[in-house]
């Protein structure tokens, strides 16, 4: 089927991959991209660049991603020879208690209750770039500063999601400001400014990372959600720090993979991989029945012991050796049936608006990264005048005591985002990773899947048709989405096993913001973006 494909619905070109000799950049805005680009261009590395595309992406795609979010950051320096992970998650307030939801059956979605962790992103850019980057500070995020202080082509896809919830942006002042200006959101392709961004990161250039946590602009942040009666303090920003962690590690076929540990859901993206490794995956028909019947019930499975676990490990242990373990898998991977659909206890739906990127750079160098608001636009709130869109992220928090993820001050909560990497003989192979929050794992491998057991190159295998089951997107369903692309018997066949199958559109943005690099067998760089975004893939 993806050899007929010529353009996608934003006039893409859909058949080939990207390649470069040298270096790669991909992200989910092609302004994002050019940032990292450019930023290598001048003498930096993968870590500025990547850095680089972060905070261009918390400017010009504000929907998806902000300096109020959180970020997952997994590389590998050519020189230390193995991956590390950073985690620029935030914690839980002080103030962070059930008590302080008396009366509630959850934590508000939108809103400054909304508003649990403190945000880790910039936190994020100074320990990656304090620790790999080659160019000044102030340099990395020059291109962020400029489009935020001039303004950019706004995006169809933000229009989009800011007229979606325009009636939710108006609830706040500050937020109508920026995002409805005269009421109305910025039309697509005319210039979106937002010179209280520019000023906050003006401010972060010249001072640094604890302008965030410690200076005027966290004082700024913190006292107006006191007076809007929020629950995080200037102490609770001023005692942020983030963590270098040891990556998981797991393999699939002579692939090693590695993914975030917990509080990370990036383990049940590789317990997936280890079920289809056990089931013979690469010896089935790609698009038939099996293929998408083998997926999902392993994908099942692997949601199972993430719904059961996934928490801060400070405050719950997380079995990792047993459910990383091979014979683990394989034990799961004989119950699925490949005729009847297994059923799944019910979960919490999960929001989903992210950004995922990756950067090689020809030093070999590499960084597999993604952040996040949670939801779309986040809590809603700008933290005054600061122009820094807050997360809702602590309000998956449980309000049961008795629950694996309930609320407790200086906590971190189960999250969504998990960038990937998997390496051949000790190297960097494929950098992958995508939006969607329940969507993250299936997305990944649907995409790492059809590369290493269908021999498709990194463009094709984004291409090609995409499913998501369960709750993303908010949507608290368990359906069995799947794109219109694939042909009806196999759909028929899939209700008939009883899946709830829902047909979408045949490049349907449910599916999520996927991109990913992929070093060939000539030593080339090969870079996909998604159709479905605003992406764009440079190499050199």
């Amino acid at each position: 089927m993806s050899g007929k494909l010529s353009y996608g619905s934003r006039g893409v070109r859909m058949n080939d991959s990207v390649i470069g000799s040298k270096a790669m950049v991909v992200s989910p805005h092609y302004l994002a991209t050019t940032a990292g680009a450019s930023v290598m261009a001048q003498g930096g590395n993968a870590y500025d660049a990547a850095v680089a595309v972060s905070a261009c992406l918390a400017v010009v795609y504000p929907h998806m991603t902000s300096l109020g979010g959180d970020s997952f950051w997994l590389g590998f320096h050519h020189l230390e020879c193995k991956p590390r992970g950073y985690n620029a998650s935030g914690r839980s307030g002080a103030k962070a208690a059930i008590g302080a939801y008396e009366g509630l059956d959850a934590i508000p979605n939108r809103g400054v209750r909304s508003v649990v962790t403190v945000p880790g992103m910039v936190d994020g850019w100074a320990a990656i770039h304090g620790e790999y980057g080659r160019l000044p500070w102030a340099q990395v995020l020059a291109p962020a500063i400029g489009y935020a202080e001039n303004g950019f082509p706004m995006s169809k896809d933000q229009y989009e999601h800011t007229a979606a919830q325009r009636q939710m942006l108006a609830g706040t002042p500050e937020t109508a400001a920026i995002y409805l200006p005269g009421g109305s959101p910025v039309s697509p392709g005319r210039r979106f400014k937002q010179p209280d961004m520019a000023s906050t990161l003006k401010r972060i250039a010249e001072r640094g990372r604890d302008e965030f946590y410690k200076g005027d602009t966290a004082r700024e942040i913190t006292d107006y959600l006191r007076q809007q009666g929020g629950l995080l303090d200037a102490d609770d920003f001023a005692a942020h720090s983030g963590d270098w962690v040891t990556p998981l590690t797991g393999s699939y076929r002579d692939y090693t993979l590695h993914q975030m540990p917990p509080n990370s859901q990036g383990f049940a993206g590789m317990l997936a991989l280890h079920i289809l490794e056990a089931s013979g995956l690469h010896g089935v028909e790609h698009g038939s029945h099996d293929y998408y019947q083998l997926c999902v019930e392993a994908l099942k499975l692997s949601f199972r012991d993430r719904n059961r676990f996934l928490t801060d490990p400070t405050f719950a242990e997380v079995p990792l050796e047993r459910l990383l373990d091979k014979g683990y898998a394989a034990s799961l991977a004989a119950t699925i049936d490949l005729r009847k659909a297994s059923q799944e206890e019910e979960a919490a739906a999960l929001g989903s608006d992210t950004a995922y990127a990756a950067v090689v750079d020809e030093d070999g160098n590499a960084v597999s990264f993604i952040q996040s608001l949670y939801f779309e636009f986040g809590s809603g709130v700008v933290g005054g005048n600061t122009g820094v869109l807050l997360q809702n992220r602590g309000s998956f928090f449980s309000l049961d005591p008795g629950h694996v993820n309930c609320l407790q001050p200086g906590k971190r909560t189960f999250h969504t985002l998990m960038p990937a990497m998997a390496c051949r003989d000790g190297k960097p192979s494929i950098l992958y990773g995508t939006q969607g929050g329940e969507g993250q794992p299936q997305t990944q491998t649907a995409i790492f899947t059809r590369m290493v057991d269908y021999g498709m190159h990194p463009q094709q295998a984004i291409n090609e048709p995409r499913w998501v089951w369960g709750r993303t997107w908010g949507e608290p369903t368990r359906e069995l989405k799947i794109e219109a692309r694939v042909d009806d018997s196999v759909l028929a066949s899939l209700a008939g096993a009883g899946h709830l199958v829902r047909k979408v559109k045949a490049f349907d943005g449910i599916m999520g913001h996927a991109h990913a690099i992929q070093r060939d067998e000539h030593g080339f760089l090969q870079g996909g973006t998604d159709p479905r975004c605003d992406g764009a893939a440079i190499g050199w």
